[in-house]
């Protein structure tokens, strides 16, 4: 391309223009022939003209092309690659050992691989996506990752006289745009990007725990389930055991299979013998073919307490379901049972642990953390509709829990119409009937969220726990359920009837404000004990009471409760805090302040006060944002009542980058390929170094002057359009 004007010759375009300025020209002389021509109708005529004339010439697109040679010597930026995955331990050095990605750029860095090109260059070295030293210093917002985008287009606008760009990365990005757009733009420009792929495109051996699901306390001598997730990047099978130890000598195991290269969920149970809080470590052992053994266990922390539950047991006759239930959790040491029970021939039941009649009164019904409610209604010498109302309370408010055992009687349908019917999880139709009786024997058939529920799990692992389900002793009668309600978990269904919804749920949970609920459709989980015993009969029921109570006790005193969710919060998260506070006579406070003072990890704190959302209750809520990652120590107070106590938060930090995952050097390729530069692999660097130098000398900078679109021509032409207007109006011409 040659210096000088350019314009557009497409014959469509020539025959416009020229079409415009004959017309333009034969109407200058006939305004001249048809207005005068004295002097001042000429100027305007001729001021006409021009106006046309360049009109004509915009519509031809008129550009002045100049050629500026670069005088300044070109600059090669190295841009090397910081992030989390660069420490992944998988770049070979020799024959068989690997260093990790990080280890092998710093070692070229510290070689000042680039020297050679000090001579032609200059060489500008920067880093990007270099996680900070201190995470704590960051915004809850900020998120810690990997962008190859924003580096690149930083140096496109910071450096003019940019000749190349050398990147350094695995190619892992998880944050920003794709780096395709910045590299197309430097394509443009005539800016190679020349890329160093670091680290293995596939997986090395390696056997990895991926997380841990472990609950934030427990209770001495009470069964923990923890499920663990393994990744087996192994060609083979391995079998392992996976151990728990912690404080006070706690301990667990369990013999695992783990297949080839697939990931495996696995649930070990353990029982914690000793009261306190502290860390506890799930590992694996190490096989001999593993890469990376730093990977193979995580801690988890776990306050274990001794606590006892209440437990409210609600039902109209002493059938077999009732005494069974009771009979279990009455020999659960870590529950007190109060029963309630409407007999409508003989009167209330009397004896141990029974009481004259439901509580009638908010302060002795708040105590209990989980109620049954057997086959009772409303009405009819039961419930009272207040007292369905303050039991809904309960449980939404005080984060209760609440098991629907509906029986053969049919009397939960009265339920209808009050304040305890949104909260049953499933749709019932009790005008054909008030349940199914069948002959044969049906049993419960677990959902695919039952298998690995720690409500339903009966087994330790989810293969197993379906078998042991499937050998459970079935059931003859069920409630007339129609389908679950929307947002609620079925846990298992009758394993053969259905409505058009589906299989019919027969054992549902779902959440109900801040408490839980379950719904069990059939009357027969007493004959799990059939051959058995009590062994999964108490096991079931015992983790009922312990899973529906385990947010009210996250945190409590005497005469002070507190809970929060999520139990466990990530940095940024909008933590949602709860506190109920008694007076000295156990009723709920509901006037004057709640506050609770959040002391971070970094020693700043932060004072909360808590707004009381239901007066009835006195249930006050806030919400937290926790800043920073760790251990947040929360002063809970309540001046009125004179209450106090302590407890914490621990935070985690999310990050998007993982440590052991292959290279995406794809990216890379891509990059290079876009911008007519090379991708290289780590041995090959000086190769780059050589193709660097070979580079030609920089093409001399083209400048375009457009002139049909200058602001400064546009503006020529309006004000030329502007003084022949006002001419015509200042010589009667319109």
């Amino acid at each position: 391309m040659t210096e000088g004007w350019q314009f557009n010759t497409a014959p469509w375009v020539l025959i416009t223009a020229s079409a415009f300025l004959v017309a333009s020209i034969w109407f200058f002389f006939r305004s001249l022939k048809r207005e005068g021509s004295d002097g001042w109708h000429i100027a305007l005529h001729l001021l006409r003209l021009v106006i046309a004339i360049a009109v004509a010439v915009t519509l031809l697109k008129p550009e002045r092309v100049v050629f500026s040679k670069r005088t300044e010597q070109p600059r090669v930026v190295v841009l090397w690659d910081g992030s989390g995955s660069m420490k992944t331990k998988d770049t070979l050095v020799g024959e068989k050992d690997a260093a990790s990605r990080e280890s092998w750029v710093k070692q070229q860095l510290d070689a000042k691989f680039w020297e050679p090109l000090a001579k032609r260059y200059n060489v500008t070295v920067e880093s990007f996506s270099v996680p900070p030293e201190d995470p704590k210093s960051l915004d809850a917002e900020t998120q810690i990752g990997s962008d190859l985008n924003t580096p690149l287009d930083r140096a496109l606008k910071q450096y003019s006289d940019l000749r190349a760009v050398v990147m350094i990365s695995d190619g892992d990005r998880n944050l920003g745009e794709n780096p395709i757009t910045a590299a197309t733009a430097l394509a443009r420009k005539d800016v190679p990007i020349y890329t160093v792929g670091v680290g293995s495109e596939t997986f090395l051996p390696d056997i990895e725990v991926l997380n841990v699901l472990a609950p934030s306390y427990a209770l001495i001598n009470e069964r923990v389930s923890v499920v663990v997730n393994l990744q087996n990047r192994l060609p083979r099978e391995v079998k392992t055991t996976i151990t728990i130890a912690g404080p006070g000598g706690s301990s667990g195991s369990k013999k695992v299979t783990l297949p080839a290269m697939a990931q495996a969920q696995e649930m070990i149970v353990f029982t914690p013998q000793s009261e306190g809080a502290g860390d506890f470590k799930l590992s694996i052992p190490v096989e001999r073919e593993e890469v990376f053994s730093n990977n193979n266990e995580k801690t988890f922390p776990l306050a274990v307490r001794k606590e006892t539950l209440k437990v409210l047991v609600v039902d109209s006759q002493p059938r077999w379901e009732f005494r069974y239930l009771r009979n279990a959790l009455q020999r659960d040491p870590s529950v007190v049972v109060n029963t309630v029970l409407y007999h409508p021939q003989i009167g209330m039941g009397e004896g141990v642990g029974y009481l004259p009649e439901f509580p009638t009164k908010k302060e002795d019904l708040q105590g209990y953390d989980v109620v049954f409610l057997g086959d009772i209604g409303v009405g009819q010498g039961m419930l009272s509709p207040e007292q369905a109302q303050m039991l809904a309370g309960l449980v939404k408010q005080q984060a209760s829990g609440l098991v629907f055992l509906p029986g053969p009687l049919g009397r939960q349908k009265s339920l209808a119409g009050t304040a305890l019917e949104e909260l049953i999880p499933v749709e019932t139709d009790y005008t054909k009937g008030i349940g199914v009786v069948s002959g044969a024997e049906a049993r419960l058939e677990l959902s695919t969220r039952g298998l690995n529920h720690w409500l339903t799990m009966l087994a330790t692992d989810p293969n197993a726990n379906q078998a042991v389900w499937r050998g459970l002793p079935g059931f003859y009668w069920y409630a007339p359920v129609v389908k679950a309600k929307g947002g609620a978990e079925v846990l298992a269904t009758h394993e053969a009837a259905r409505t058009k919804d589906g299989r019919i749920p027969l054992l549902v949970t779902r959440a109900a404000g801040n408490g839980k609920v379950l719904y069990m459709g059939t009357d027969s989980a007493w004959r799990w004990r059939k051959g058995v015993e009590d062994t999964y009969h108490y096991r079931f029921w015992g983790q009922v009471v312990r899973w529906m109570s385990h947010q009210r006790h996250l945190a409590q005193e005497e005469g002070i409760r507190f809970f929060y969710t999520p139990e466990q919060p990530r940095r940024g998260d909008k933590v949602r805090l709860n506190a109920t506070v008694m007076d000295k006579l156990g009723a709920p406070v509901t006037s004057g302040k709640i506050t609770v003072t959040a002391k971070s990890p970094d020693g700043t704190s932060e004072t909360l006060e808590l707004v009381n959302e239901d007066a009835e209750w006195g249930v006050f809520t806030g919400q937290f944002i926790p800043r920073e990652g760790g251990k947040y120590e929360l002063d809970v107070a309540s001046e009125t009542a004179g209450r106090r106590m302590k407890t914490s938060i621990t935070v985690s930090v999310p990050t998007l980058e993982k440590e052991g995952m292959p290279a995406r050097l794809d990216v890379l390729r891509e990059m290079s390929a876009l911008t007519q530069g090379k991708f290289h692999t780590p041995p090959e660097l000086p190769q780059l170094v050589n193709s660097l130098s070979l580079l030609p000398e920089r093409k001399p900078e083209e400048i375009r002057l457009l002139l049909w679109c200058h602001p400064y021509w546009c503006a020529g032409l309006l004000a030329a359009f502007v003084v022949y207007w006002v001419g015509r109006k200042l010589g009667g011409l319109i």
